[in-house]
């Protein structure tokens, strides 16, 4: 149960982080790249877009191989797909 509860917590500060990152520059992405992908690597605050999920990915990987990173997509809400 600690070991869970500690790597619930490190999830969340890992996300806050990558949305800080993602607040600062959506503003702008959403102009002209609505509904892209953006791969967020919160160390380094480097972020990826591509309209391609595997594109976005990839890019990250190749600069960040051995690193956390989190997907979202460029819009009102950062969500990717539907409900």
């Amino acid at each position: 149960p600690e070991e869970k509860a500690r790597r619930k917590a490190e999830d969340e500060v890992f996300y806050q982080r990558c949305c800080v990152i993602f607040e600062r520059v959506q503003p702008e992405l959403i102009k002209e790249h609505y509904d892209w992908f953006i791969v967020i690597e919160p160390e380094s605050g480097d972020y990826f877009i591509d309209p391609d999920e595997k594109v976005a990915r990839q890019k990250a990987r190749e600069k960040h191989p051995n690193t956390k990173r989190l997907i979202m997509q460029i819009n009102e809400t950062g969500t990717c797909g539907r409900i």
